[in-house]
């Protein structure tokens, strides 16, 4: 699945990454087991993770029962099924989360919007610094395709994730594209997809920035807690601004 540089960055990496955990989200619109060439692309991070002691787990949200909507629990809403709040445990335990979309009509996947909004509807709860929920993780996105539109789904998919609360390292994203057209896909015989330079390079470059944010922030205990809990802000608390209720 590797080259040889990238196995070489593995193997002479000084820094402990063991301890951290990756949730990779394929949201292809295909159930398992039929081939899903985001998945092929997903390979690549997916084996970097590994090699650094990273726990890594790959789900096909289409594989679940996730309800639509913009609550934690669709079933408080009437919906009869809802598997998002399992999911979302998976989700609140991964240090690393990396969204994995095809592209259709120029536009990342209906699943891959699914679950932006469902992680949405979790974003307000607090984590134990009092801040929102997703403080402290880190975020990517994979892009695959055989129509233009990479940039912009990326740009749709980090902007969500920040937004959250997720952080967002340089150069967080990948993708390919064949021709333009009806053509090969990823995994397609000839696409030369698993082959592309460029490919390869912004999604090694995309782990490995992952990989050192989310390192950086466990050993900072998460990012710092001043000026950003929501929990003081609804206490009354202004932190830096001074506060007309306590002159």
């Amino acid at each position: 699945m590797l080259n040889e540089l990238q196995e070489k960055w593995c193997a002479d990496s000084p820094w402990d990454f063991s301890g951290l955990s990756a949730l990779i989200l394929n949201c292809t619109l295909k159930k398992s087991p039929t081939l899903s060439h985001t998945e092929g692309l997903i390979g690549i991070p997916r084996a970097i993770l590994e090699k650094n002691g990273v726990a890594v787990e790959v789900i096909r949200p289409v594989d679940l029962d996730i309800a639509t909507g913009v609550y934690p629990d669709m079933t408080e809403h009437g919906w009869d099924k809802d598997d998002w709040p399992a999911l979302y445990e998976k989700v609140a335990a991964a240090d690393i989360l990396i969204l994995g979309t095809p592209i259709w009509l120029g536009e990342k996947s209906s699943v891959c919007t699914r679950i932006v909004e469902r992680l949405y509807a979790n974003s307000s709860q607090l984590n134990e610094a009092g801040q929102y929920a997703y403080y402290g993780k880190v975020g990517g996105c994979l892009v695959t395709g055989n129509e233009d539109g990479i940039k912009h789904c990326a740009m749709n998919v980090l902007y969500s994730l920040q937004h959250v609360g997720y952080a967002i390292p340089p150069q967080a994203d990948a993708g390919w594209i064949g021709e333009a057209g009806p053509g090969p896909s990823y995994r397609d015989p000839g696409s030369g997809g698993p082959e592309n330079d460029f490919t390869n390079r912004n999604a090694t470059f995309m782990t490995w920035n992952l990989l050192h944010l989310a390192r950086l922030l466990r050993e900072a205990g998460g990012l710092p807690a001043h000026g950003n809990q929501r929990s003081a802000w609804d206490a009354g608390c202004r932190f830096d601004f001074e506060n007309p209720e306590h002159r």
